[in-house]
């Protein structure tokens, strides 16, 4: 009996990607998309299911800082390798190069606009010239509002519902190439831990 030479795999199993609280799972060597009033709540608590260290890019010029010694309860602030940008066209260029390099499983890049389908088409590219070294690293942009960056494997928006002293959030789903939109509730539970809650979400 022959053994064949060629076999087909699932295009999802060459790239797993990142875990986002226990339900849903983000493909590697892919860009996605984070926006809203949260967005960068949830893009630590994804970087937080990385291995290893976390490259976080950032326009040197605008206000908005992370604060190192408010991280605790999501990711430990010593994985985060902040890159400050001096020029809007240096971000995506440095995501690109760090994504292409494949050296870490999760590039995050906060931009103050969308970009268009060209820049990331690119980021697409050197995502999967990354993967090619086996960690299949995921690209991650995160974009004020509703975001609309065209093209991206995915789009997930998270909002604040936060309700009797108790921290809340509304996690939508606006975009993915395998799957329709939906709203899910957010909660802490042990150990400060944030996962999706059993329970309808209203006016959204």
């Amino acid at each position: 009996m022959n053994t064949p030479m060629l076999m087909r795999q699932s295009h999802r199993s060459e790239r797993p990607g990142l875990p986002l609280l226990g339900r849903f799972r983000l493909a590697g060597a892919r860009a996605h998309e984070i926006c809203g009033a949260a967005r960068r709540r949830l893009a630590l608590w994804l970087a937080a299911e990385a291995q290893g260290p976390v490259i976080w890019i950032r326009p040197a010029w605008h206000p908005d800082r992370l604060h190192m010694a408010g991280l605790g309860d999501e990711i430990d602030p010593g994985r985060l390798l902040m890159v400050d940008a001096a020029r809007p066209e240096d971000l995506l260029w440095v995501m690109e190069e760090v994504l292409r390099a494949g050296a870490v499983a999760l590039v995050v890049c906060d931009l103050t606009d969308p970009p268009g389908l060209t820049p990331v088409r690119r980021l697409h590219l050197a995502a999967e010239a990354g993967g090619k070294g086996g960690i299949a690293p995921l690209g991650l942009i995160l974009t004020p509002g509703m975001g609309g960056a065209p093209g991206v494997e995915s789009r997930w928006r998270l909002e604040p519902a936060h309700e009797g002293g108790a921290e809340g959030w509304v996690l939508s789903r606006l975009r993915a190439r395998d799957a329709g939109p939906g709203d899910w509730a957010v909660a802490r539970v042990a150990r400060g831990r944030a996962q999706l809650v059993e329970r309808a979400v209203e006016g959204v």
